[in-house]
């Protein structure tokens, strides 16, 4: 006797997967039109592999026109149907071909069946497609900590990677052990210990370093510096050495002063290159999306926020005039949600009171990030994020801006959000530069100081 509650259950499973990591939304597409009947179900759940799909996204502001790819065989292409969590106008595209789809041959069928006519029935508009393999490595150094496990389980979940390397210090075989039941593609390999830390890099094509201590209450970034300043100068030492080639994300705090010295121990190695060096500010990004859309009662899924500078404290600034869509702010809304852009972190603190960070929401931003960067190495042309790098938009060596990413790393600046500032924004811009820069020099100086010293 099939059961109705069953089915139900099984469609809200489907979309609640494409809803929450890909940030997907389906209009006009009700449970009722997704006729999957419980054999199909009985298949799912024993077969072995994954439910493959994959966005492009198109900012409202663009450097040019790239050409086209060729289209996947099933897709949804209607902005109506689909869009990303980013925030940014998109076409997406729904594949369900592989033989071995976490959904099976029959339910695969059906998906396409039920959604292929939503598709045929929207506004047809060309644009990108990607067409995404399983085929590349993702490195997470510090894997078993608080942002390391929720993060490796998000990147576990991506089509597009094929090999997943956990490595920390300690207790991360079972953090591996238990990601590696998920039945997706990307094989699971747990590295620990200085000794193995040269292992897990082989053949990376990105590397995540989430490794540090947590900020405490009535810590600062800054309090974190001396104690992971060594760690991030360790793995990337380490990094240099195996996979210099690899993009490289740098989330120990305080990013400020720990992506400087990254890129000095990579200078030191012979082996830098600015374009693949990142620091994740896309927490920022994730938080101003969110608290513009709740304070304007907008949908969350089209909000986009630029946020540049740094990634702590007055250096995070959120440009609200460019909020996409445009939307209007008095100046005690500009100050209330600057503030609290930037104060988002200690709030999360102050609310764990002493049992972290955070570090949830930080491993959502970083996977977004990963998943960002996969594409881009996958060849859609249309990747675009906020992130530190070496940078030439301000006079500062590094600054966070949205950047075009691309297979050899950042491929462009954007500095149009730079250009038309409120005054508020201007002055802010003005004001979080030499906090900036000290925090850039004291990391230059740090990496400087162990090369002499070595």
């Amino acid at each position: 006797m099939h059961s109705v509650n069953t089915q139900i259950a099984f469609k809200v499973v489907i979309f609640a997967f494409v809803y929450a990591w890909y940030g997907f939304r389906f209009e006009g597409i009700s449970l009722h039109e997704m006729q999957i009947n419980l054999e199909i179900y009985k298949m799912a759940a024993t077969s072995a592999a994954t439910f493959s799909a994959g966005s492009t996204v198109a900012f409202g502001t663009q450097v040019t026109q790239f050409p086209q790819s060729k289209p996947s065989a099933v897709r949804l292409n209607s902005q109506k149907s689909l869009a990303t969590f980013s925030g940014l106008k998109a076409a997406t595209f729904v594949k369900c071909e592989s033989e071995s789809s976490f959904l099976g041959k029959e339910s695969s069928a059906a998906l396409r069946g039920s959604v292929a006519p939503q598709a045929q029935k929207s506004n047809q508009k060309s644009q990108y497609h990607v067409n995404p393999q399983a085929s590349y490595k993702v490195a997470i150094l510090g894997a078993a900590g608080g942002i390391g496990q929720p993060l490796a389980l998000l990147v576990k979940m991506s089509p597009l990677v094929s090999a997943l390397h956990l490595y920390d210090i300690g207790n991360v075989k079972g953090v591996a052990a238990d990601i590696s039941h998920c039945n997706t593609p990307a094989q699971v390999l747990d590295f620990t210990g200085a000794s193995e830390l040269p292992n897990s890099l082989k053949g990376v094509d990105v590397v995540v370093i989430p490794a540090g201590v947590p900020r405490k209450p009535g810590m600062t970034r800054d309090d974190l510096f001396n104690i992971n300043a060594n760690i991030v100068k360790t793995l990337v030492e380490a990094v240099a050495d195996n996979c210099p080639d690899a993009f490289i994300h740098i989330i120990s705090n305080p990013v400020n002063s720990t992506v400087p010295i990254a890129a000095e121990v990579l200078k030191k190695k012979g082996v830098y290159d600015p374009k693949k060096l990142f620091g994740v500010t896309t927490l920022d990004v994730v938080r101003a999306n969110t608290f513009v859309a709740l304070k304007k009662n907008l949908k969350l899924i089209d909000v986009d926020v630029p946020v540049v500078g740094g990634h702590a404290g007055i250096t995070i600034l959120p440009l609200l005039s460019k909020t996409k869509p445009s939307v209007s702010f008095t100046d005690e809304e500009v100050q209330e949600l600057t503030v609290r852009i930037q104060n988002a972190g200690t709030e999360v603190v102050e609310a764990k009171a002493g049992a972290g960070s955070a570090t949830l929401s930080m491993a959502y931003a970083a996977a977004r990030f990963v998943e960002s960067s996969l594409r881009a190495l996958d060849g859609d042309a249309d990747v675009y994020e906020c992130s530190f790098v070496q940078s030439d938009l301000t006079g500062l060596p590094f600054f966070a801006s949205k950047v075009k990413l691309g297979r050899k790393g950042v491929e462009a600046l954007i500095s149009s959000d730079l250009q038309g500032l409120t005054t508020y924004e201007q002055e802010a811009l003005e004001t979080l530069k030499p906090e900036l820069k000290a925090s850039i020099e004291k990391g230059i100086a740090f990496a400087q100081k162990q090369t002499v010293s070595a």
